[in-house]
């Protein structure tokens, strides 16, 4: 069998899929049980961020229905923790909605205890969960890039909860140690490239004005804290990298693989939200309409009809659609209020639930002269330059900042005559082309990097 230059970098190497399932299967029989183990998504984000690394686990053994990643329903916290805001959640609203998630998986799987993973804020909400009554639920916490001494420590918005001096860190933190005794607590945290761990304020809006954390601010006193050199904030949940650490911590050995072993089969689904009134999201968006193509991933153009059609009810679901492995792909989500949006992907090798999609924010000012829209999107961690390969149609994106990683999306606007036209989004190995479509019919594309 013949593999693909993607599939070999994800790890399939030469062996046939079959083989290398084998092996897999082999491994989980051989290894002792792992903790079930709930993955708790960060602000403003949902849990589609852990679907590489739900591969990674099952790649290692970890049978997919021993794990569970929550969707925060209002994923972005409020302004004012004590005041309720529109679409936004408070510290206790996320501490219920995990502790009915831990209760659900341990009823799945008969477990006494499970394992939690947080990325950022996500780890604000495992801390209070174990705090507060829940310790006996939790063998293992994982906590990702979490600002548990503030993203700042002044005293300007004393009630917010990323203030390191407002009463809800403060709790957290009261005492000796900054852990519940018999929860085994990790921290993973970066050398300096987390946008927010740092001393200065620009990262916050605010250049120049001390904020009072740094770099070590993610540390705990009382558990493990690595360092993981020069990743970005979102990487040391989603980077290769933290999966072994992660990995290592709970199952108490080191991974027998990095790499995402593929499947032969792969069935995709997942829930289409949106961002009303430009916030984003995890609440379902209903009677929107889901098309998959198989596109040329060379060249972005279409092969062949839709692949698979659906259109969503109230649950805002779809799927689920079955596609090769080797297959590039592009969704296009027509729903109510929001452009037609473009989606290109790079193949999916495994299968997986929760391939969420937002509608692209509204075409805006900036974009009025454009004749299309096409934006370069890492939901899983940030662009770094120099550190990182990052090109948008062969040049470095201009609004993506050097030094600390602060971007996640870079946007290209094109002119009326390059409709059309086919853009290159390279992201170190992964690379996506995508289809400039004409702004003029509220359509905008998104080649979003899996890696």
């Amino acid at each position: 069998m013949k593999l693909s230059r993607r599939m070999i970098l994800l790890g399939a190497g030469s062996l046939p899929f079959a083989t290398a399932s084998l092996r897999t299967a082999a491994f989980a029989q051989a290894a002792p049980e792992v903790p079930p183990i709930l993955f708790v998504h960060g602000n403003g984000d949902y849990d589609a961020l852990w679907m590489t690394t739900l591969w990674r686990m099952e790649s290692n053994g970890i049978a997919r229905d021993r794990m569970m990643a929550i969707n925060f329903t209002d994923p972005n916290a409020r302004t004012d923790d004590t005041v309720e805001q529109a679409g936004r959640s408070s510290t206790e609203d996320q501490r219920r909605e995990l502790a009915a998630a831990i209760a659900e998986l341990k009823r799945r799987t008969g477990a006494p205890r499970v394992a939690l993973v947080g990325s950022s804020r996500g780890g604000y909400a495992i801390r209070n969960v174990i705090k507060n009554g829940g310790a006996g639920d939790v063998s293992h916490a994982v906590l990702c890039g979490t600002p548990n001494h503030g993203v700042f420590a002044t005293d300007d918005q004393p009630n917010s909860e990323f203030n390191g001096r407002g009463p809800f860190l403060r709790g957290l933190n009261e005492g000796g140690s900054e852990v519940t005794p018999g929860v085994a607590f990790l921290t993973l945290r970066s050398d300096g490239m987390d946008k927010y761990a740092q001393a200065d304020g620009r990262f916050i809006g605010k250049p120049g004005t001390p904020t009072g954390i740094t770099a070590e601010g993610p540390e705990l006193k009382g558990a493990t804290n690595l360092v993981l050199g020069a990743l970005d904030h979102r990487e040391v949940a989603f980077h290769p990298r933290a999966f072994r650490e992660i990995y290592k911590f709970i199952a108490g050995r080191e991974p027998a693989r990095i790499a995402i072993v593929p499947e032969v089969a792969v069935k995709l689904s997942g829930l289409v939200t949106g961002t009303p009134g430009g916030v984003s999201s995890n609440r379902p968006v209903a009677d929107a309409t889901v098309d998959i193509f198989r596109v040329d991933p060379d060249t972005g153009e279409r092969k062949g009809g839709v692949v698979h059609s659906a259109k969503t009810t109230a649950d805002g679901r779809w799927g689920p659609a079955q596609v090769d492995p080797s297959w590039s792909l592009e969704f296009v989500l027509t729903s109510a209020g929001a452009p037609i949006t473009h989606i290109y992907r790079s193949p999916f090798p495994r299968s997986s639930d929760v391939v969420h999609l937002r509608a692209a924010r509204p075409l805006g000012s900036a974009d009025k002269d454009a004749g299309a829209v096409v934006i370069m999107s890492r939901p899983r961690g940030y662009f770094g330059l120099p550190r990182d390969v990052v090109l948008l149609d062969g040049k470095e994106p201009a609004d993506v900042k050097p030094g600390v990683p602060t971007d996640s999306t870079a946007t290209l606007r094109l002119a009326a005559g390059e409709v059309g036209r086919n853009i290159v989004a390279q992201f170190g190995e992964e690379r996506i082309v995508a289809r400039a479509w004409p702004a003029s019919e509220n359509r905008i594309a998104i080649a979003e990097l899996t890696y």
